[in-house]
């Protein structure tokens, strides 16, 4: 540990902090070291670089120590700092919801590629705002996915669905501090199981406290009056039976109902697949991220006549990542 925090610069602390995270096995030892020295100080990056010899508050510098202690032990670095960036957003992160990954990113990706290939081929050329686009973020978390998509489709309304209300509450103060909360309509159920659903996207938008939607439901339960464009989902898909080899950071922190699909992990693709198959109109995009074993069990489920043009992404890392369809 620092001897005599009272009397520390900053260089020493961050390398110390470099050295207590590697002993401890910790992953990305230098940056977390550097995120919790900027927490601590109240500073970004450039200003700890270009003040080396800079003394740190003894105040500072306990409360330093207590962060790197604090990750030694397990905690995630975003849970303690309470901030995750995805997409080139800050987003308030909590152990109600899971961490924002990189990974998730192609997730976007793959979703404005297929709108912009729809254009092309309806022959408008004109740039894709979203525009008369009506969205769904299943089961939003953190809500990086629907505001990221808020972000580059100004004019797309968008629903987040998620069975957590605790996520929601992080979600809606995320959608706040971005300045989307106007944007995003946030519903409580799971999946896309409440029969209102299809509805929420006409409604006002930003009415976060209005009365429950009253929408046109068909006999199956599914489809309202204003089927979606979009569906985008990150599902929870670790297997239970993953749960002993899973990093301490992920299984003893982050939401248990946000990381388990099932023993297997991917059980929850079924009825996913079939309630999208009913809120999409005709020609609607589906956009799924995808566990790291999960596509032998969710490629068949789109391999029916409801579905074309199926194709799979894979991430940086060369894993099967993110599944694509679009509704017949």
């Amino acid at each position: 540990m620092i001897a005599d925090p009272e009397h520390v610069d900053v260089r020493t602390a961050l390398k110390r902090g470099i050295a207590e995270l590697r002993d401890a096995n910790v992953p990305s030892y230098t940056l977390a070291a550097e995120l919790l020295l900027m927490y601590a100080l109240g500073r970004d990056r450039t200003w700890l670089y270009a003040h080396p010899e800079e003394v740190v508050p003894g105040l500072e510098a306990h409360r330093f120590l207590s962060l790197i202690l604090r990750r030694t032990e397990g905690e995630p670095t975003q849970y303690i700092t309470g901030k995750q960036e995805f997409w080139g957003l800050e987003f308030e992160v909590t152990p109600d919801v899971l961490i924002p990954r990189p990974e998730t990113e192609h997730v976007i990706e793959v979703a404005l590629d297929r709108l912009a290939l729809r254009e092309i081929r309806a022959g408008r050329k004109q740039t894709l705002n979203g525009e008369g686009l009506h969205i769904i973020d299943v089961g939003t978390g953190s809500g990086c996915m629907a505001i990221a998509l808020a972000k580059d489709l100004p004019g797309a309304r968008i629903v987040a669905t998620d069975i957590s209300k605790a996520a929601l509450s992080v979600a809606r103060r995320n959608a706040a501090h971005n300045a989307f909360v106007d944007r995003i309509r946030f519903v409580e159920c799971n999946l896309l199981s409440d029969p209102t659903i299809s509805n929420a996207a006409t409604s006002v938008v930003g009415a976060q406290h209005a009365a429950p939607l009253q929408g046109k439901v068909s006999s199956a339960g599914a489809v309202g009056s204003s089927p979606f464009d979009l569906i985008v989902s990150n599902p929870p898909y670790v297997g239970r039976k993953e749960k002993d080899s899973l990093m301490r950071e992920v299984r003893d922190h982050e939401p248990e109902v946000a990381l388990y699909g099932g023993e297997e992990g991917y059980e929850l693709y079924a009825d996913l697949i079939a309630q999208a198959e009913q809120h999409l109109k005709p020609g609607g995009i589906l956009v799924l991220e995808l566990g790291h074993n999960s596509l032998p069990a969710v490629k068949p489920l789109l391999d029916l006549p409801h579905w074309t043009n199926v194709a799979v992404t894979r991430d940086l890392a060369g894993i099967d990542r993110v599944i694509a369809a679009e509704r017949t």
